[in-house]
């Protein structure tokens, strides 16, 4: 990542403050979509298992990692992001489960040892800002985490946003022009909108197809994967009515999380969790 764009991606987030602690219960789809990320961690998660967690926001999924049993060394590129999880834990017993906070850019983890940690988390897409970088932060993932763990993480999807933003894509077209748009949809580099002020969401978007061949290059394996969101991207007053009813929430739950694991829906969500293990681990 360039100084210009970790200083883009930084003012960003610290512009964004408290709104990313709201982001994922402010509406139906964001408490779907939270707990299908909380629930894709805790298949992955082991009592006592040491964490590395990137991009950490103020702290959702901190919360998370300490219920699991994990002990949590908590990062973000955003200084104001780590305050408000240092106050949305204060006082909490999650707080127990956390060893420090640091700022760390993710595509530089050279301060950590080779398999440091049994598994790195960066929910929240911190991939995605990486652009020609991915690589070598993936790269860099993968060696902090001990042979046989997981690099568990989060980017956005192209596929999906574009279905599920598909208005506000269309006028983003008309004001840049359909030979940029192609070029977004060909890429998922944003970059090609672009938008050069510090509220511009400037990032790169993710097919499947793209991620596995990232976790390849890196010498990496997607091990585990899913959609997030599926059916719950569709109609919102249906959506409130399944939660209104718990007996039937529960169900719908239960078939959406099984739903965004489904190979034809890994692209259909708004993000792509995925768990990406190192290749040369049993071999």
């Amino acid at each position: 990542m360039t100084i210009e764009s970790r200083e883009r991606v930084r003012r960003y987030f610290d512009e964004f403050g408290n709104a990313e602690w709201d982001r994922l219960t402010g509406d139906v789809r964001g408490r779907v979509s939270l707990e299908i990320h909380r629930r894709f961690l805790a298949r992955l998660v082991q009592q006592g298992d040491r964490v590395l967690e990137v991009g950490a926001g103020p702290g959702r999924f901190t919360i998370e990692l300490a219920a699991l049993g994990a002990t949590v060394v908590v990062t973000d590129l955003s200084p104001v992001q780590l305050a408000l999880n240092a106050d949305h834990l204060r006082g909490t017993v999650s707080e127990a489960a956390v060893e420090r906070r640091e700022v760390l850019d993710v595509c530089d983890t050279s301060r950590y040892a080779d398999g440091e940690f049994d598994l790195v988390l960066a929910y929240g897409g911190p991939l995605s800002y990486t652009f020609e970088h991915a690589e070598e932060a993936m790269r860099g993932l993968l060696r902090i985490s001990r042979p046989g763990g997981l690099v568990v993480g989060s980017v956005m999807s192209l596929l999906g946003a574009w279905r599920h933003l598909l208005p506000g894509a269309v006028k983003v077209a008309e004001r840049i022009g359909e030979d940029a748009n192609d070029r977004i949809l060909r890429t998922g580099d944003l970059r090609h909108e672009g938008g050069q002020g510090i509220d511009t969401h400037v990032c790169q978007m993710f097919r499947y197809r793209d991620l596995a061949a990232l976790a390849r290059a890196a010498g990496g394996e997607i091990v585990a994967a899913s959609a997030s969101n599926w059916a719950s991207l569709g109609d919102l007053d249906a959506l409130a009515a399944l939660e209104a009813d718990p007996s039937r929430w529960a169900r719908f739950m239960e078939h959406e999380v099984a739903a965004c694991q489904e190979p034809g829906a890994l692209d259909g969500g708004t993000h792509i969790l995925f768990a990406v293990r190192d290749q040369s681990y049993g071999s």
